[in-house]
């Protein structure tokens, strides 16, 4: 499976999730949400035909280890999760789920830092928050082989046509006025 070009909406409240399921979009993310919930969305999703990604570091209620992962992966079922935890990319990958790395790229040294990272735990994409620096998601691109995600603080058109220039393969963000660019 892989992630469509362009914008990826990016779920942080119930209002946002049900205009979502009306929209065109294949691929959504939930970013925030209870263990509790988690089940029916994902259902309601799936019965949207949404492909389904977790943010499992922002789900209340979740461990993030095996255990953690192996239950998402068999009582929830999304089609992938993202992520800061190395661990929780390898649990991802041997469940075959998709497995998005976050970074946040503060400075030279949480570059270097992020890239030594993307190395190590070979996700099958990484999202660069913020998702501003074009340079940032050029040097990321050039130094591994893994499709880029831009995320975080991207507000406006010409900041998402800026990150897909860059060499980003998607936008996630949680700007509804955004998600409609094609």
């Amino acid at each position: 499976m892989q992630l469509p070009s362009g914008v990826l909406p990016a779920i942080r409240r119930m209002k946002d999730f049900e205009k979502v399921l009306e929209s065109n979009h294949e691929y959504i993310i939930i970013l925030e949400s209870r263990l509790v919930q988690l089940k029916s969305m994902i259902d309601y999703s799936h019965r949207a035909n949404k492909k389904v990604f977790i943010h499992f570091d922002l789900i209340q209620g979740l461990k993030a280890d095996e255990y953690g992962v192996e239950f998402l992966h068999r009582e929830m079922k999304p089609d992938g999760i993202l992520t800061t935890r190395g661990n929780v990319i390898t649990a991802a990958k041997k469940h075959k789920l998709l497995a998005v790395q976050r970074v946040f790229v503060l400075d030279s040294a949480a570059l270097e830092q992020s890239i030594k990272l993307i190395h190590r735990f070979e996700p099958d994409y990484v999202e660069i928050l913020p998702g501003l620096v074009p340079e940032v998601i050029e040097e990321i691109t050039g130094e591994t082989d893994i499709p880029v995600i831009a995320g975080g603080l991207i507000k406006e058109e010409d900041q998402v046509t800026q990150a897909l220039d860059a060499g980003a393969v998607a936008v996630s963000t949680s700007s509804r006025k955004l998600w409609n660019l094609s």
